[in-house]
C-alpha cells in the first residue's frame, strides 16, 4: 500500500511539473507528450491558452439578434446592456451578451473514417487522435473570440451534426461529441468528404468558415464540387490535411515483404518496402500536389498538418484565416 501511494504522488508531482510547463507554450510541445498528459478538453485549453498570447479580441461589434447568456459586468461596458432587475434583486451586476449577426459562424468538419485511425509509429498519436485535439482546440480558441462555432463528425454517414453557437454551453457539447462512441471497427470504411461538405452548407446557410479536418484518402472531383458550391454561397473553406510522416515518406524499416492494407477500400497489396519506396513518394506528392491545385483554384486554403508538429502550428494557420475572413 505504502508503496503504491509512493507511485501515485510521484506520478502527481511529475504531472504537476509537466502542467506548468505545458501552460506556458503547450502550443509547441511534442503533441503525443502533451496528449499523455491530459483529456481533449484539458489538451486543448493548454494548447489554446498558449495561443491567445499576443493575441487581441476582436473590435467589432454587431447588433443584438439573439439573447444568449449573462456575464459579470467589467468597467467599460455599455451600460445599455446592465440586467438591471438581476442588479436590484440580487445586487449582481451582470451584463446581458447577445449571439450577433457580425460573428463569424465556424462549422469544423472532422473526419473520423477507419483510415484516421491509422499511426506509422506506436511513439505518435492517432491521426485521429491529433485531429480531435486540433479540432478541440480551435473550437475553444473560435468560442473565445466569440464565434460561434459547429462540429460535423463523419465517415460514410453523418455522425454528429452541431449547428453552430456562440454560448459557453457549446464548449461542453462540442467535447461530448469529440469522445462520442465512434471506435474504429465501428467507423465507415469510406469518408464521404463532399456529403460532410452538403451538411455544413445545410447548418449554415448564410456565410461563415468551414474547417475540413482529414486525411483526404477519397476522390477529388466531388469534393471540389462542394467546396465550390460553398465558395459561391460565400463561405470560407480551409482545409487541413492530416498526414503521418510515415504515410507521406513511406519511412519503414525496408526489410522483406509487406503487406499493404487500404483501411476504407479493403484493398491489399503485397510488396517489398524498398522497391516501391520511390514510387509511393511520387504518388504521394501528385496526389498533395493535385488536392492543393483544385482547391487553390477554387479560392480555399489548403495545409498540410503533419500528426508530429506540434499544435500551436496548424492552429495559428487556421486561426490566421479567420482573421483574413473581413468578419
Amino acid at each position: 500500500m505504502a508503496a503504491r501511494l509512493g507511485r501515485r504522488l510521484a506520478f502527481a508531482l511529475q504531472m504537476d511539473t509537466a502542467m506548468r510547463d505545458a501552460s506556458a507554450r503547450a502550443d509547441l510541445i511534442d503533441p503525443a507528450t502533451l496528449a499523455a498528459m491530459g483529456r481533449i478538453e484539458i489538451v486543448a485549453r493548454w494548447v489554446v491558452d498558449g495561443m491567445l498570447a499576443g493575441l487581441h479580441r476582436s473590435p467589432r461589434k454587431g447588433f443584438s439578434v439573439e439573447f444568449a447568456e449573462h456575464r459579470p459586468y467589467q468597467p467599460g461596458d455599455d451600460l445599455r446592456y446592465l440586467d438591471w432587475k438581476i442588479a436590484a434583486r440580487a445586487d449582481r451586476w451582470v451584463v446581458k451578451q447577445f449571439e450577433e449577426e457580425t460573428n463569424l459562424r465556424a462549422t469544423i468538419l472532422l473526419d473520423v473514417s477507419r483510415s484516421m485511425a491509422w499511426r506509422g509509429d506506436p511513439a505518435r498519436l492517432t491521426k485521429l487522435a491529433y485531429a480531435e485535439r486540433l479540432a478541440a482546440a480551435l473550437a475553444l480558441l473560435l468560442l473565445r473570440q466569440r464565434d460561434a462555432v459547429g462540429l460535423i463528425r463523419f465517415d460514410d454517414a453523418i455522425r454528429t451534426a452541431l449547428p453552430p453557437r456562440s454560448r459557453t454551453t457549446q464548449w461542453r457539447h462540442v467535447i461530448g461529441a469529440l469522445d462520442g462512441p465512434v471506435s474504429p471497427m465501428d467507423a465507415g470504411r469510406e469518408s464521404r468528404v463532399d456529403m460532410a461538405l452538403a451538411e455544413a452548407a445545410r447548418l449554415v446557410p448564410r456565410p461563415g468558415m468551414v474547417v475540413l479536418i482529414s486525411d483526404l484518402l477519397t476522390d477529388v472531383p466531388p469534393v471540389e464540387r462542394a467546396v465550390r458550391g460553398l465558395r459561391a454561397v460565400g463561405h470560407d473553406v480551409i482545409v487541413l490535411h492530416v498526414i503521418d510522416p510515415a504515410e507521406r515518406d513511406l519511412s519503414l524499416a525496408s526489410g522483406g515483404e509487406a503487406l499493404f492494407v487500404d483501411p476504407e477500400s479493403g484493398l491489399e497489396v503485397p510488396a517489398t518496402i524498398a522497391e516501391v519506396r520511390d514510387a509511393y513518394r511520387a504518388t504521394v506528392g501528385a496526389a498533395i500536389a493535385e488536392w492543393r491545385a483544385v482547391l487553390a483554384s477554387a479560392g480555399v486554403r489548403y495545409e498540410i498538418v503533419s500528426t508530429d508538429a506540434p499544435f500551436g502550428g496548424p492552429l495559428r494557420r487556421a486561426f490566421a484565416a479567420r482573421q483574413a475572413t473581413g468578419r
